[in-house]
This record gives C-alpha cells, structure tokens and sequence, in this order.
C-alpha cells in the first residue's frame, strides 16, 4: 500500500510502498477515507513532544494518529490507537479503536469538525455553564477552532460574541460566523488594552486559544481602577496556546479583577456520547461551517510545508 513515511525524526514524510497491516486479536483492518492533519502531527514528527517515542519507537513509520474509514463490511467508522509503525496516513490501518460513524455524514467533516466542535462545545456547556443571553470572548477567533466556538457559543444562547484575531482577510469574515465585535490583535499594546477595556465589563465568558502576550494584554484589562471587591465574575477558560505556551502576569489579575480561570472540566463517557450525538446531527444538517481542504494523500509532502492556514484544515484522502 502507499503510505506517508518517515525514517527519522525531524523528516518530511514521503509517499512511498509500505506493507499493509495485518489485524491481530482486537484490531479492525480499515480501509482509510480521511485524515486531519493537525499541528499535533508535525510535533511529534519533529521528536519534540513527549509522546514522540511512544508513537515512533522504531523507522520507518507511518504518520498520523486518527482518521475516518471503511471496516471490512462496510461501515464508516472513526479509527485510532494503531500499533507502531502503522498510522493513518495511508490506504490502509489497523485500529485498536474504532467508533461508528452515522449515515449521511461526508468522511473530510467527520474527519474535521467533531474535535474543534468539542474544544467549545465542553467548556461552554460544563466548564462555564453559558446562560442564554451572556457574552463570550474568543481570544483566536480566526482559527478553526476558533471559528466553530463563534458558532458554538451563538448556537448555546449567546447574546453577543466577541472575536480577536491578526489576519485582516480572516478577521473580515468573522462578521458572517455570528461575531458582533472584532478586536485586531496586531494594534500597538496600549490601544489593544483599551480595546480591551472598553469591551470587559459586558465579557462574562472567556474561551482563549492564544495564551501567550495577547493573553497578559487581556487579563491585565480587567483590573480595576478602584479599591474593593470586583463587581462581576468572568469565566476564563484556557483552551489552547498557539501564542505561546507561558505568561506572566500581576497577583491583581485574580486577586481584584473577578477573573476565574479554569481548563478542561471532568466528563464522563455517558456526557461525551450524548454531546456527539448532537454534533453528527448537526454537521449532518449543514449547522456547522468550516474551510476544508480535501488534500490526496500523493500530495502529503507539499501539505505539510504549507505555510498560511489560518482557519483551513487540511483533509489527507487516500
């Protein structure tokens, strides 16, 4: 079969014949349909992540960690958990995990969509408990992620939703995804902070995939100008950290500002069932839109050095 190889860390993967795998006890053989490929992959191909070795033990290796696909009967199912040196960049997988897909959903979307959906979908429902009529903050709304929280958050009760972002093209658009204000993070930081402060008393929900400077920017716009107890209570949820990874910020921020900030709320399997069914409903009825690329996989060398993707996933299709 063709796959997408690499024979170290730190290498391209390249299109090349690899033997097809062979299910062992508790494996599904997977005829492959999609692939997301997503910054998580690059980083464990780079042997920077602490998951590297796990997921490379050995070369050559095949490249990918999940994806969509036929089982030998027929049935459209997502897929993961293979066993080195197989992965989903390729024709075919052998999956130590799989879960049905329902009828009618397009393989690319149910590739793309379901995690980004979650990454709001969970903190806004259980993380925050978003009231209809409430104000949500994305801070990296022109991302994909982003994106779909805009719509998210609009589709839980959200009165008003506002969006940041660099990219003018990208911030342009956010208008047509339900954002009510834009906030251009490339400002000098002394007008993004009044920005910022002109829009923190209406924020009562923070999603933020940044992190990062823009976040140190944000945060210290909530501390008031006045001594007392803060007079309204902000839900902060730090979701991701394309803008980097730490930051530093004054005791006041939490002491003073009425900031509360938390990550990833505790599920159990039953609530994550009930919250997919939901989303394969709605990316079956068209509710959810967001820039997909279906790429070949013939085409993976020059997809993964694509530069400027600001809100695309791109889709790898054998």
């Amino acid at each position: 079969m063709k796959a997408a190889i690499i024979h170290s860390f730190g290498q391209t993967p390249q299109i090349e014949d690899f033997s097809d795998p062979v299910a062992k006890e508790e494996e599904t053989l997977i005829q492959v349909k999609a692939s997301v490929l997503e910054n998580f992959d690059k980083l464990t191909v780079s042997g920077n992540h602490y998951s590297s070795g796990h997921l490379f033990p050995a070369f050559p290796a095949i490249v990918g960690t999940d994806g969509i696909g036929l089982t030998e009967d027929g049935k459209m199912v997502g897929f993961g958990n293979m066993r080195p040196p197989f992965g989903s960049f390729a024709e075919k997988a052998a999956a130590g995990f799989t879960v049905p897909i329902p009828d009618g959903i397009d393989p690319a979307q149910a590739a793309a969509m379901p995690a980004s959906i979650l990454t709001s979908m969970l903190p806004l429902k259980y993380s925050t408990l978003l009231k209809p009529g409430e104000t949500v903050f994305i801070n990296g709304a022109t991302g994909v992620s982003g994106r779909i929280a805009v719509q998210v958050a609009k589709m839980l009760g959200a009165s008003r939703v506002i969006g940041t972002g660099r990219n003018p093209h990208s911030l342009a658009l956010l208008s047509q995804l339900g954002v009510d204000e834009v906030i251009d993070l490339t400002q000098p930081d002394d007008l993004l902070k009044q920005a910022f402060k002109k829009s923190a008393g209406e924020i009562d929900i923070i999603l933020d995939f940044l992190w990062g400077h823009p976040a140190e920017v944000l945060l210290s716009a909530f501390i008031p100008n006045y001594a007392g107890f803060p007079k309204k209570l902000v839900r902060y949820v730090q979701v991701g950290e394309s803008a980097g990874s730490h930051i530093t910020i004054p005791a006041s921020v939490l002491r003073t500002s009425g900031v509360s900030m938390v990550g990833a709320a505790p599920l159990n399997m039953d609530i994550l069932a009930q919250e997919m069914a939901q989303i394969w409903n709605g990316i079956r009825d068209g509710k959810f839109y967001m820039d997909i690329e279906r790429v070949p996989l013939s085409d993976i060398q020059q997809a993964w050095d694509r530069k400027g993707l600001e809100g695309k996933r791109l889709v790898i299709m054998p």
